[in-house]
């Protein structure tokens, strides 16, 4: 069974009680849950990992290589903006990752426009909300399938 990782960087334990105007009611445990049943039903395994600390989600990016992950959903939060070293991560394995955001980041504020990230990904989703995960994971299933330009 191939695996998935599904990362997010700071704040996003906040699900569901942060600003819900903007990333509504849903925890990031019942994201997780829901996530993880939609991979199963596909035929995937999927692990999901949280941290506030941009050194943590640099070692687990490292490792989704090392142990044989086929795809990776990535929501960096605001290290999107600022954090060569993600992206230098991101650029230093081979697992294709997906870079998602609940709301949308070109929309914001001026200093949320630019992602350092995404040009070391195979695609950005944003503004579709909680959504925007199940895009990226049908992405990256299509993608480990060899079918991701269909």
């Amino acid at each position: 069974m191939a695996k998935i990782l599904l990362l997010n960087g700071p704040n996003l334990n906040r699900l569901g009680k942060r600003e819900p105007d903007i990333y509504g009611h849903v925890t990031l445990t019942q994201l997780e849950e829901a996530l993880k049943k939609q991979a199963e039903d596909e035929g995937f395994q999927m692990t999901a990992a949280q941290s506030n600390h941009e050194g943590e989600l640099i070692d687990v990016i490292h490792k989704s290589e090392d142990e044989g992950y086929g795809g990776i959903i990535l929501n960096p939060g605001a290290f999107t903006h600022y954090s060569y070293a993600i992206r230098d991560a991101v650029a230093s394995v081979s697992v294709p990752v997906v870079e998602v955001h609940i709301s949308n980041i070109h929309a914001r504020e001026e200093f949320r426009h630019q992602s350092v990230v995404a040009a070391e990904t195979i695609g950005q989703i944003v503004g579709f909300g909680l959504l925007g995960y199940e895009l990226a994971l049908q992405a990256i299933i299509k993608n480990i399938k060899g079918s991701g330009n269909e």
